[in-house]
């Protein structure tokens, strides 16, 4: 499969006159269950749409993506590690991309290209479908890349008690609490920043989380970012852990299990973002006719 040539990929806008066609953009995306969950959307909402996926080579996001919508391509879901070419490519980013500094979903309008992010968005959405209390919750966020940023918005929103970010080294989980400062301040949470060594020590992890998402990418490798050492401190039986990685107990998940606390796979997050990516495409008076969590058992099962 030719990674430059769209049309052996089956996204070409050009080949199917009269549906409006979308993509996801990845690399690799060989992998990617968004084909089959939009299609599901388009069947619960009666939507005539072709969706496929669509694999850029590493440095050629911004002509692959512009030569889609010059074909008449309506939308695109972008995903690793595309994110932050789609919002250097974007014309008009919506407010939460702009706060994510990231875009998983773009569409043109008008002869522009507008970027958002609906991760943050989907990563509540599912929580809140589990019964996760986020009001008033104590959430530690593992990571500080991109992955952290784009949910961190959504997940202040909700007023958590406090929320604790902790990443290998300690400047980049800082620039997200300055970032979100504001934010965090709005809705009297109390934000701050740790290492992961940080999680390790007693004095500094003074209680247990009720919530601690995995943001990093080491479930897909079989590791976790947190240490046997840490693990006593940040999980108890009450505790909820999630792990953005989907389609496997993660080591960080298995880790959690062992100390009697919840887990998840990221499996609804990736749903409940391509519900949101699909009501911007196709317009917010469907949100009754799609069943996000529907399409996600079907997934499960």
């Amino acid at each position: 499969m030719s990674s430059t040539n769209t049309t052996s990929l089956h996204t070409d806008p050009s080949l199917f006159a009269g549906v409006d066609v979308y993509a996801v953009a990845g690399n690799p995306i060989a992998h990617s269950k968004s084909p089959a969950i939009h299609q599901r959307f388009a069947e619960q909402a009666n939507q005539r749409m072709h969706y496929r996926r669509l694999q850029p080579e590493i440095n050629s996001f911004a002509k692959a993506a512009q030569a889609f919508f010059a074909a008449g391509g309506k939308g695109m879901n972008v995903t690793v590690p595309f994110k932050l070419d789609a919002q250097t490519l974007a014309d008009v980013l919506t407010p939460r991309a702009q706060l994510a500094g990231a875009v998983n979903a773009l569409w043109k309008t008008e002869g522009k290209i507008f970027g958002d992010n609906t991760d943050g968005a989907g990563l509540v959405r599912d929580l809140l479908a589990k019964g996760i209390a986020l009001h008033g919750a104590r959430i530690l966020l593992i990571g500080a890349g991109g992955a952290a940023r784009g949910v961190m918005g959504p997940l202040l929103e909700q007023s958590p008690k406090s929320f604790i970010i902790a990443n290998r080294s300690s400047a980049k989980a800082d620039d997200l609490v300055k970032i979100f400062a504001d934010l965090a301040a709005s809705k009297e949470v109390a934000l701050e920043s740790r290492t992961l060594l940080d999680l390790e020590a007693a004095t500094k992890t003074l209680h247990p989380f009720d919530l601690v998402i995995n943001a990093t990418a080491a479930g897909l490798t079989d590791e976790s970012p947190v240490s046997l050492k840490a693990v006593g401190n940040i999980f108890v039986p009450s505790s909820f852990a999630y792990d953005m990685v989907y389609g496997k107990t993660t080591s960080f998940m298995q880790q959690a299990l062992q100390r009697g606390a919840r887990v998840s796979d990221g499996l609804g997050m990736l749903v409940e973002q391509a519900a949101d990516a699909f009501l911007l495409w196709r317009g917010a008076q469907l949100a009754t006719a799609i069943d996000p969590r529907a399409v996600l058992a079907e997934l499960r099962s």
